[in-house]
């Protein structure tokens, strides 16, 4: 199953109590379900889940029921209506709206005063119109609805609770989405699903880990690439040196160093210093090398 799945999964665990909550539940999931107009209301859903929370919902938040229910066990996409005009006035007239007039549909805020009542809001635009990517592929969390004032309206909640989305549309939807990870974290958490959230969090968590793991691995190849092709360069020197006969007029110290560089072509600048006995510091193996490649150089 996908994530946003086993998300909403997780919400449908909590419990339908507070009428106020429940109401404010359903009212996110009318604003952003199907079809929510003054002659109907349509949610389609294959959550089989969700589809068992609907009716306890709508009970509890405007005391009716769907006048259409899909059959318990129906696999595929489940379609819950209500097409009763009486119905249908009691939810507009219970949500701030006036039945008597043409509904444009808005966030009434005046039933979104509580913090309990905003989490539960959003849960239920999450339950109808939200999605979220698994967080191992990328960071990704959307609200969409057909509705531009809601969708707009919603942006400016959620940025009163502390979480700036970015919106866009797309084919006449309006969309609100989130591509932070700490964002995504706390808009989880809020709505009632922190093991979602831990989930983001791990997943964030392990990409961090394996990008710093490979940018050492990155860093100690290239070091070593560098280490090998300044070992490749100080041995040409030092065959120059020899093929010259000049290797025999220098130093003992410099025909010593070429001597250990010649036996240890793999070796690191700081582990061939510590070959010699008494070995000699990194800063000065290094300043006798150099001289070894000075010397070639005209050659």
């Amino acid at each position: 199953m996908s994530f946003s799945y086993d998300t909403k999964n997780e919400l449908c665990r909590l419990p339908v109590q507070k009428l106020c909550c429940a109401r404010a539940e359903a009212y996110g999931i009318l604003l952003y379900c199907n079809t929510f107009q003054s002659s109907e209301v349509r949610i389609i859903t294959e959550n089989p889940h969700f589809a068992a929370r609907l009716p306890k919902l709508f009970r509890r938040a405007f005391n009716l029921r769907f006048d259409a229910l899909p059959e318990p066990d129906a696999p595929g996409k489940r379609v819950f209506r209500i097409t009763e005009r009486q119905k249908l006035d009691h939810i507009i007239n219970h949500l701030g709206y006036d039945p008597r007039q043409n509904t444009v549909l808005h966030i009434n805020f005046a039933l979104l005063e509580e913090e309990c009542c905003r989490a539960a809001f959003l849960r239920g635009a999450f339950f109808a119109g939200g999605s979220i990517t698994d967080p191992l592929k990328r960071y990704h969390l959307e609200l969409t609805t057909s509705h531009g004032q809601v969708s707009r309206e919603l942006e400016v909640l959620l940025r009163e609770c502390g979480y700036p989305p970015k919106s866009l549309s797309r084919n006449g939807s309006f969309i609100t989405y989130f591509k932070q990870s700490d964002q995504i974290e706390d808009f989880l958490t809020m709505i009632g699903a922190p093991v979602a959230a831990m989930h983001v969090m791990s997943a964030k968590l392990e990409k961090d880990l394996r990008n710093s793991v490979n940018r050492r691995l990155n860093c100690d190849s290239a070091n070593l690439d560098k280490a090998v092709e300044a070992s490749q360069e100080q041995m040409d020197a030092i065959r120059k040196l020899q093929a010259a006969g000049l290797l025999d007029q220098l130093s003992d110290k410099l025909q010593l160093t070429a001597a250990m560089r010649l036996e240890n072509p793999e070796l690191t600048l700081s582990e061939l210093a510590g070959e010699f006995d008494p070995p000699v510091t990194k800063s000065c193996l290094n300043h006798r090398l150099r001289k070894l490649m000075e010397l070639a150089r005209p050659l």
